[in-house]
C-alpha cells in the first residue's frame, strides 16, 4: 500500500501537520479522529442513543418545542466545530458532538412527523435513502467508508453527514415499530437487539464485509437504545415503566461520563500498533 498523500488522498485536504509529507501507518493512529471499535464504543453508543431519545422529549415538552430544537441544533452546531477544529481523537470532544447529534437527530425525526405529520415509514425511507446517498457520495470521492480513515476534512465531513442521519433514520425507525406497526417499544429494543447480533454473527462465521458490519450495527444502535430509553421513560399507558424522561435523561448521562472518563483515562479507544500491522 502506497502511503503518500500525493498517491492517496489530495495534499489539500490533509491536516496541515501532514501536507507535504507520508501519512504513514503511526501517523494514521495520531492523526485519525474517531475511536477504536471496541466494547466500551459500543456500550457507549447505544447509551448516547438512548440518552438523545429522552433528552429531546424531556426539552421539546418542558420549554416551547421551537426553543428546544432551536437551541439543539445550536449546541449541536458548537459540538461539531469544537470536535472539527481539533487535530486528533479526544475523547470528551468526540462524545461530546455523538451526544448532541443524538439529542439533534431524535429532534429531526420528531420534526417530521410530529410537526410536518409524516408519517414514520415515509420518513424512516427518506432518511433511509438519505444516508445510501451519502455513503454512494463518500465512496465516490474517497473510495473507502472505514472509519480507520478519518484523517481528512472531506472524510470527517462524509463521516459526521453519516452519523447525523444514521441517528435520525434510528429514531424514525424505532418509533415506526413501536407505534406503527404498534410492537411497543420493549418489543422494538427486543427486535432491535436480535437485529443488531446479526452483522456480528455474519462477520464473525461467514465473511460479512468488516465495513458493512460496522455500518450496520451502527445504525441499529440507535433504534434499540432509544426503544429501551423510550420504554422505560414512558407512562404504563403506552407500555412502559414511567420513570419519566428527566431521570432517564439524568441516569444515562452519568452512565456515558464513567464510560468516556474510562476511555479517556485507559486509551483503549485509541488505535495503535495492530492498525499498523493491518495496514
Amino acid at each position: 500500500m502506497n502511503n503518500k498523500v500525493s498517491n492517496s488522498v489530495p495534499a489539500s485536504l490533509v491536516s496541515p501537520v501532514t501536507r507535504g509529507k507520508s501519512v504513514t501507518p503511526a501517523m494514521r493512529n495520531v492523526l485519525t479522529k474517531v475511536p477504536e471499535v471496541t466494547a466500551v464504543f459500543w456500550i457507549t453508543k447505544v447509551l448516547t442513543t438512548g440518552m438523545g431519545e429522552t433528552t429531546s422529549d424531556f426539552l421539546v415538552k418542558t420549554i416551547n418545542p421551537v426553543i428546544a430544537v432551536g437551541i439543539g441544533g445550536l449546541a449541536l452546531v458548537l459540538a461539531l466545530v469544537w470536535q472539527l477544529s481539533v487535530k486528533r481523537y479526544i475523547p470528551w470532544v468526540y462524545w461530546l458532538a455523538v451526544v448532541m447529534v443524538s439529542v439533534f437527530g431524535t429532534m429531526a425525526a420528531d420534526v417530521l412527523h410530529i410537526g410536518l405529520g409524516i408519517p414514520y415509514v415515509v420518513s424512516t425511507s427518506f432518511f433511509a435513502i438519505s444516508l445510501a446517498i451519502i455513503f454512494a457520495l463518500w465512496y465516490w470521492r474517497e473510495k473507502t467508508l472505514s472509519i480507520h480513515s478519518i484523517y481528512t476534512r472531506h472524510r470527517e465531513a462524509f463521516y459526521w453527514a453519516t452519523v447525523l442521519t444514521t441517528f435520525a433514520l434510528g429514531t424514525a425507525a424505532g418509533d415506526m415499530t413501536a407505534t406503527t406497526m404498534h410492537l411497543g417499544y420493549l418489543a422494538s429494543g427486543i427486535l432491535f437487539a436480535v437485529i443488531i447480533a446479526l452483522p456480528a454473527i455474519g462477520y464473525r462465521f461467514f465473511g460479512l464485509n468488516a465495513i458493512f458490519a460496522f455500518w450496520f450495527a451502527y445504525i441499529v444502535t440507535r433504534p434499540l437504545g432509544a426503544s429501551f430509553a423510550d420504554w422505560m421513560a414512558v407512562s404504563h399507558a403506552r407500555g412502559g415503566l414511567n420513570l419519566g424522561t428527566g431521570p432517564i435523561s439524568l441516569v444515562l448521562s452519568v452512565l456515558i461520563v464513567g464510560c468516556v472518563g474510562y476511555l479517556a483515562w485507559s486509551h483503549t479507544d485509541i488505535e495503535r500498533a495492530r492498525s499498523a500491522r493491518r495496514h
